[in-house]
């Protein structure tokens, strides 16, 4: 899967407040980059927890669900953009289906 954008992440990572999501930031950001899924049951097949909300908006737990990660998938062009990353709190702030 080609993802839009790393940069992203690392803008979030880097901020004083949530260098403990490095880790596993990049650990999906690696396993996603290498996946070929073609539909969410095959995304689901690798990531069990994460959740298919529709829109072709999907949002992965990150470090034991301290963090959420939202994106949308493409199955057909194999791009994922990232639409939001934060924490548990901010993440009930946003409509997710159309971030």
């Amino acid at each position: 899967m080609r993802i839009i954008a790393f940069r992203t992440l690392r803008t979030f990572f880097e901020k004083p407040d949530y260098p403990d999501s490095e880790i596993s930031l990049r650990a999906w950001y690696h396993d996603t980059k290498t996946a070929e899924w073609k539909n969410p049951n095959e995304l689901k097949q690798q990531f069990a927890s994460a959740s298919i909300v529709g829109e072709g908006r999907v949002v992965f737990n990150i470090k034991g669900n301290a963090y959420r990660l939202v994106v949308a998938i493409d199955y057909e062009f194999q791009v994922v953009f990232i639409r939001f990353i934060g924490t548990h709190t901010e993440y009930n702030k946003i409509n997710v289906k159309t971030i």
